[in-house]
């Protein structure tokens, strides 16, 4: 598997940008690592005293700042500050489709590459571990489930991957569904 193939694979979709809106905007990497001709799915698990989404597991991401120039940034500052990875050590492969989270944010899902020696620096008081999972194990229909949930009296789908004990559900579970299914070719 090369970077050219994850890109070419990533770019031959049409990327579904939702409207702003009056909410507010917020941008996540979607961080991969090849190691061994394997992609693997770095995701974080927050913390348990956080507001939103304690103990829950998600991917880099936040709120778009005024000095961010554009979600890429965004994306990229977010993911300096949760789990310490500079910038210009992240490879850009493409974009996944734009998702509204329940919490009135209009999220941008970017994916990036890290190097496979890359050494992660957690932010404590927002991340309470690191998670690196084999992205092809994520394809194993036995850990996926999906459920019908209701919220502001509308029904939504929830993804839902368990794997080594991680439960992965909720808007990163949708996003991981995306990913999966824009990679399928090369896993």
């Amino acid at each position: 598997m090369t970077v050219e193939a994850l890109k070419v694979a990533l770019a031959d979709h049409t990327v579904k940008e939702l409207p702003q809106r009056m909410i507010r905007a917020a941008a996540v990497l979607v961080p991969l690592l090849l190691r061994n001709g394997k992609l693997q799915l770095i995701l974080t698990r927050r913390t348990e005293h956080l507001p939103h989404h304690a103990g829950e597991i998600s991917f880099p991401g936040g709120g778009v700042d005024p000095q961010d120039i554009d979600d890429w940034a965004t994306a990229l500052r977010e993911t300096q500050e949760e789990v310490g990875v500079v910038p210009g050590q992240v490879e850009y492969l493409g974009r996944l489709d734009d998702c509204y989270s329940i919490h009135n944010y209009r999220v941008s899902c970017h994916v990036g590459l890290l190097p496979a020696d890359i050494e992660f620096s957690l932010d404590p008081g927002e991340i309470a571990e690191l998670i690196e999972l084999p992205l092809d194990a994520l394809r194993d229909p036995q850990i996926y489930h999906q459920e019908n949930w209701q919220h502001q009296g509308r029904n939504m789908p929830v993804d839902f991957y368990t794997l080594d004990g991680n439960v992965i559900w909720g808007m990163t579970g949708g996003i991981l569904k995306q990913l999966l299914q824009r990679l399928a070719p090369l896993l």
